[in-house]
Parts: C-alpha cells; sequence; structure tokens
C-alpha cells in the first residue's frame, strides 16, 4: 500500500496516516514484520528510508505524528509486509538483537530493528505487568511505591498491573492519543534503572522525567528540600561501555526550565546543581574516594539512578530530566532511618508528585508536538527519532 503525499489535500492525511497505520497492524497480525518506506523527493543524500517494525500498533501514537508530519510535507509512504517474524526461540533473533551491528554509514529510518523492539515490548509488559500499549507519552519514574500510592490517589482510574509480584509496576492515566501519564516503581539501584529505559525507549515517550529521594549534600539543605539536577556524575557504570563517561549528559533545558518555574511558583525550597549517581547503596563505608570526586564537582545530592535513566535518555533521544527530594543527610550525622523516613515520605510524596504532573501539563500544552530535541540528536540522525 502507498500514499504519495504531494497533491493529498490537508483534510485527507489523517485518514491516510490511518490507513496506513492500520496497513502496518494488519501485516504484524499476519506473521510479518511490517516495512515501512518513505521516499522523501526533497532530500539529497537520503531521498528513501525503509525500515522494520514489530508491533507497531504499540507506538501507534507515535507513528500517526511521524506520518502526518511526512505526508504534509509530500512524502511518499509505502507500507508491506517485509519477512517472516522470528520466534524469541529461532537462533538467528539473539543475533538480530545487536544495536552494534547496524550500518553506521547509511541514514536509518529508526533507531530499532525489529527483533529488538519485539524483545524489548515482551520484557516491558513483563517487568510492569501491563500491556505496553497502555504506556503513555509522559513517563514518571520513581524508586518507591509511595509515589505509586500518590499517584492512585491523584487519578483514581489509572489502569495498573494485571497480576501480582511484578517487579517494576507501572500505572497509566490513560489519554486520547497517548497523551496521559505513566508512572513506573523501578526499584532502587541503576540497573534497574538501565533494564527499565532500555525497553521502554522503544515506545517513543515525549518525557521520561525521574522523581526520586536522594541524599542531600550540602550544609544548608534539609530533609524535604527539593534538587533539581543540572548535572550528572556518573558513577553507575552500567552504561560505561555504550555510553563513555567523558561524554556529557544533561538534563533536557526546557524540561528543567519548566521544573524550576514550577518550584519558583511553589516557594519551595530547592537547589540545583550537579547530582552523584552511584551502584553503591554502601558508599559510605568505602567513602574515602566518593567523597572526593563529590567535592571535585560540587555535587549537591547522591542517588542511585537519575545519571542512568538521563544517559539512557541521551542514548535513545529522549527528552528527561530530574527532580529529587532530600531523605537523608549522610554528611551532616542525618541518616536515612525508618522511624524519620515514614514521617517524611508522607509529608512529600503528593507535593513531589503534583510538581512533576505540573510540569508534563506545561509540556502538553505548549509542545503537544514533543520537545524540540535538537541537543539530542545526531549529525546522522534516524528519520523517526525525536519530535
Amino acid at each position: 500500500m502507498t500514499v504519495e503525499g504531494a497533491g493529498l489535500e490537508p483534510g485527507r492525511v489523517g485518514a491516510a496516516v490511518d490507513r496506513l497505520l492500520d496497513a502496518l497492524e494488519e501485516v504484524d497480525r499476519d506473521g510479518w514484520y511490517a516495512a515501512l518506506e518513505v521516499v522523501r523527493p526533497w532530500s539529497k543524500h537520503n531521498p528513501r528510508l525503509v525500515g522494520e517494525f514489530a508491533h507497531p500498533g504499540a507506538i501507534r501514537w507515535y507513528l500517526r505524528r511521524e506520518l502526518r508530519t511526512l505526508l504534509s510535507q509530500g512524502a511518499d509512504v509505502t507500507v508491506r509486509a517485509s519477512r517472516r517474524r522470528l520466534s524469541f526461540d529461532d537462533p538467528d533473533f539473539f543475533a538480530a538483537l545487536d544495536e552494534e551491528r547496524f550500518d553506521l554509514r547509511a541514514k536509518k529510518l529508526f533507531l530499532f530493528g525489529p527483533e529488538r523492539m519485539a524483545l524489548s515490548l515482551d520484557r516491558l509488559s513483563h517487568y510492569c505487568g501491563t500491556p505496553v500499549e497502555s504506556f503513555q507519552r509522559y513517563v514518571l519514574f520513581t524508586n518507591y511505591a509511595m509515589h505509586i500510592e500518590a499517584f492512585r490517589e491523584r487519578f483514581p482510574d489509572a489502569v495498573g498491573p494485571v497480576r501480582e509480584n511484578v517487579q517494576m509496576p507501572a500505572w497509566h492515566h490513560q489519554a486520547e492519543d497517548g497523551g496521559g501519564v505513566s508512572i513506573v516503581n523501578i526499584g532502587v539501584g541503576p540497573a534497574n534503572a538501565k533494564t527499565a529505559t532500555d525497553h521502554l525507549a522503544v515506545l517513543r515517550p515525549d518525557t521520561m522525567l525521574m522523581i526520586g529521594h536522594c541524599g542531600g549534600l550540602r550544609n544548608h539543605q534539609q530533609i524535604g528540600d527539593f534538587v533539581l539536577a543540572t548535572a550528572y556524575l556518573r558513577a553507575d557504570h552500567v552504561l560505561d561501555d555504550v555510553l563513555p563517561t567523558t561524554v556529557p549528559v544533561i538534563p533536557t533545558p526546557r524540561l528543567n526550565m519548566f521544573l524550576l518555574d514550577e518550584l519558583d511558583d511553589r516557594r519551595v525550597p530547592y537547589r540545583l546543581g550537579t547530582v552523584y549517581t552511584t551502584d553503591n547503596r554502601n558508599w559510605e563505608l568505602n567513602q574515602q574516594r566518593p567523597l572526593a570526586t563529590m567535592r571535585a564537582a560540587r555535587c549537591v545530592a547522591v542517588d542511585m539512578e537519575s545519571a542512568t535513566i538521563a544517559a539512557n535518555g541521551f542514548r535513545y533521544r529522549i527528552p528527561n530530566a530530574t527532580l529529587l527530594c532530600v531523605s537523608d543527610r549522610p554528611l551532616h550525622a542525618e541518616p536515612k532511618l525508618a522511624g524519620e523516613a515514614a514521617v517524611f515520605y508522607n509529608n512529600s510524596k503528593r507535593q513531589h508528585l503534583e510538581i512533576a504532573l505540573s510540569c508534563l501539563d506545561r509540556v502538553r500544552r505548549e509542545h503537544p508536538g514533543g520537545l524540540p530535541s535538537q541537543d539530542l540528536r545526531a549529525s546522522d540522525e534516524p528519520l523517526l527519532s525525536g519530535e
């Protein structure tokens, strides 16, 4: 099936896109990888791009947005069956997962191959306990069940796990065309943060926002103060092989601007600065080296997930930011103790969540087509990769 964008009346673009999406999903139901071919007559170097998809219905809202733009600009788009879908136990499936096998000399249509997409969708459903189609465009990550509780209070109609004992439970406040909010409790540690964001990336969310807790490192911070990350010191190590620590990773500036405005409007205490993310929950037991690094970088907080999420956001071109809340002060004789922590959690969870949701509301209003992601894009960027 082919739709020629040139000469297509503006009022007919939406229906044409839906026909293409229906065709993609029909190919998938028939047991094939669906191929999408885009011909852009205006492109001198990459006029024709082809990519394969597994379960394209999982990203229907995203493909609708991208194809609408391409057809409106005069591109020709073709949908066809590519090759038979591989099962997970096929020996060829494992080899096809390697992202480093792609030909970097050729511009790609999509960041991921269909085998990678299929595996990530399956694992995301397994870890989070919900169908992947439930995920929304705006995603929150937390490392505590209390934020899930606050989310469910805020959105009583939210859809959650369909089974018990889920490793990273997710809840979704759904809206038309994926415009709602999802929250995932990734638990503690950078390995979980990498796992969740590796797989979530195939869904192409518009934002990833971390709302967790941290240890405050400055004298004038108090328990309950907020920390808005402006940079990260990556001592998490889980992505070192694929993204060297020499590569600078910062939050998306516009997301940080929205969060900063919200903090100022609410007149709550906060600090801006570098967050030190460690893979060692008990770093205090061998503290000389991390403390020296924290001082040299003038860090304001320490946690175990933020830099990992930001680094994968950078790798996979997903706007991201971090808003933490100080739950302990390890350098000032205020460790995280059970009694005090329970009081802090109860007092902070709703305000923390509301600040994040207000930021996402502004993103939704001001950037319905996705946040600008120029700072995340590469010179040889895949066509379907950002806004």
